[in-house]
């Protein structure tokens, strides 16, 4: 497998200046589309359906209290290892490795390359989802590239290369397993009710919740929906299937420019915070 800066074309700026690959998708092409953040909700869930990562949160995590600051250091992390510079890259795993030290107890750690690699496949996983349900189906070729690219949110910290599933076949038997077999326990169902209904968010985003939680419940795979006692009915998967016939034609009328101000916003945020010595994690 090739190094982080081989599998990324984009080495230096921000989502409207990456390079567009000169054939076909490229991951630094799509992950600063800011639909993505539609399925911030449901990534979130998928890691906390795991048992390691869902006590790990429910026990250290300061995401109930401070929502907008764990948005902000999930999201500088995913784009300065995919859309970054090389010397970003290394800054933002340092600072990341370093908030994980008191993550740990007798039944999980943070360093567990094992839960940092079901993080990243649902980072992945996810991305390809939103994506193709707003621009269609992509090409098997990019589908290819973009898997292989998608290793970085791992193995940017302790997932050995050699742990990405070989290939997408064996990556689908993963999941499918991993989604069939985790049970959620009452702490991180009552973490998860919080998180639903935005914590501490200040009101403009508890606004915007009632619209993250339908599509959060709605892009879960029904047992997990089981597992983490959401109702979800016949009446909502109706507004949840008219949503995303609506919604893709919308979004992709809007200028690229603008729908990529998340990843601009955000790797400009990480810069300035680098350059005035101010913590980003």
């Amino acid at each position: 497998m090739t190094s982080t800066d081989e599998r990324l074309t984009t080495t230096a700026g921000t989502a409207d200046t990456a390079p567009i690959p000169s054939v076909g998708v490229d991951l630094s092409d799509f992950v600063g589309e800011s639909m993505l953040l539609l399925g911030a909700g449901v990534t979130v869930l998928l890691q906390l359906a795991d048992p390691g990562t869902g006590h790990g949160v429910a026990d250290h995590s300061t995401t109930l209290q401070r929502p907008l600051d764990r948005l902000r250091t999930t999201m500088t992390y995913v784009y300065a290892v995919t859309l970054g510079t090389s010397e970003e890259r290394t800054a933002i795993v340092r600072m990341v490795n370093k908030a994980h030290v008191p993550v740990r107890s007798d039944t999980y750690n943070a360093f567990d390359p094992e839960l940092q690699l079901w993080v990243a496949a649902t980072l992945y996983r996810n991305g390809v989802d939103m994506y193709e349900r707003v621009f269609g189906a992509l090409p098997d070729a990019d589908r290819e590239r973009i898997y292989r690219q998608s290793a970085v949110y791992g193995t940017a910290l302790q997932v050995k290369e050699g742990m990405w599933p070989a290939t997408r076949e064996e990556f689908d038997r993963y999941w499918d397993e991993k989604i069939a077999t985790f049970e959620v326990d009452a702490k991180v169902r009552a973490f998860t009710r919080g998180l639903l209904y935005g914590g501490d968010s200040p009101l403009p985003v508890r606004m915007l919740m009632p619209l993250q939680r339908f599509l959060t419940i709605g892009l879960l795979p029904p047992r997990l929906r089981d597992e983490f006692a959401l109702p979800w009915s016949s009446r909502q998967q109706r507004r949840f299937d008219r949503f995303w016939k609506v919604f893709p034609p919308i979004y992709r009328r809007v200028p690229r420019r603008i729908r990529q101000l998340s990843a601009t916003y955000y790797l400009h945020d990480m810069r300035r915070r680098m350059a005035a010595h101010r913590h980003l994690i």
